[in-house]
C-alpha cells in the first residue's frame, strides 16, 4: 500500500466518523440608520466591512469620523473618492457622532 493510499483511508475514515459539518453564521443586523449620505455609506462602507463594524463603535467626534474614513482609504485601500468623504463624514457625524450615539 503506498503512502497515498493510507493518506487517503484515514482521511475517509476520519470524515465518516466526523459526519457532516454544519456552520451557522449569526444574522447580520440591518443596516445604517437612515439620513443625509446614507446611500453613500452603504455603497463605499459595505465594499469592506459589515454595518455592524460602524454601528458598534463609541460614539466618535466630526473630526474621529474623518480620521477614520481617512484612515480605510489610506491604509486599507478603500475606493472611496475624494469627493465623497465630507458627505460620508458628516453622515457618520450625524448618525453615530458623540451628539447621537
Amino acid at each position: 500500500m503506498s503512502i497515498r493510499s493510507i493518506s487517503l483511508f484515514f482521511t475517509s475514515a476520519v470524515a465518516a466518523l466526523a459526519g457532516p459539518v454544519s456552520i451557522q453564521l449569526p444574522l447580520e443586523k440591518p443596516g445604517f440608520k437612515q439620513g443625509a449620505g446614507v446611500e453613500l455609506a452603504l455603497q463605499q462602507c459595505l465594499i469592506c466591512h459589515s454595518s455592524e463594524y460602524i454601528t458598534t463603535q463609541p460614539p466618535l467626534s466630526k473630526a474621529g469620523w474623518k480620521a477614520s474614513v481617512e484612515k480605510m482609504k489610506a491604509k486599507f485601500g478603500a475606493p472611496i473618492p475624494a469627493e465623497q468623504v465630507d458627505a460620508i463624514v458628516e453622515y457618520l457625524a450625524a448618525g453615530y457622532g458623540q451628539s447621537n450615539p
